[in-house]
């Protein structure tokens, strides 16, 4: 999104990105700076999912299904409630962002996008997560980065961590 084109503060931000992009630490600052509610996906995973995922395995599209359903509901639960929140979600076939953001015109798409081999690097920093970084590739594989249609905003994960939450709560309004 240029900075010229401005949109409604949004109800709820869906933070995206293959593993190791910057979601969480991302979803816990604007979180943190807004005071809204925050969930990692990770969260709504069944325990089969994270077991899957611990072993090595990538989850398929019918493992999906009810995680991503989950995220859906909690999303719903604060649009209807009249509240906010941000959630972070690698979200990496449309199918799954049709899902999660579909057409809620209240709900922002934050895409966090880097290259594979800066983003594994830091997968490779990373301690006491489940997600093993020969599943990386598998993510890059996967993912069709948003388009057009779905109004992200998107951010290089390659800016510091400031400038990255500077340019979100600005571009979404909420700065």
């Amino acid at each position: 999104m240029r900075s010229s084109q401005k949109r409604d503060s949004p109800a709820v931000v869906v933070v995206m990105g293959v593993a190791s992009s910057g979601k969480t630490s991302l979803g816990e600052r604007l979180a943190k700076r807004l005071g809204w509610p925050f969930r990692d996906a990770d969260s709504f995973h069944p325990p089969q999912n994270v077991a899957k995922m611990s072993g090595g395995t990538p989850l398929n599209d019918d493992d999906r299904k009810p995680w991503l359903a989950a995220i859906a509901a909690w999303i719903d639960d604060l649009r209807a409630t009249g509240k906010n929140g941000i959630v972070t979600c690698s979200a990496l076939k449309k199918r799954y962002r049709d899902v999660i953001v579909g057409d809620r015109l209240d709900v922002a798409l934050v895409y966090l996008k880097g290259s594979r081999e800066l983003i594994g690097q830091r997968m490779a920093a990373r301690q006491h997560h489940f997600m093993p970084p020969a599943l990386l590739d598998s993510q890059f594989a996967a993912l069709e980065e948003p388009g057009e249609d779905e109004r992200p905003l998107v951010v290089p994960v390659d800016l510091p961590k400031g400038e990255i939450e500077r340019r979100v709560l600005g571009e979404l309004g909420l700065g």
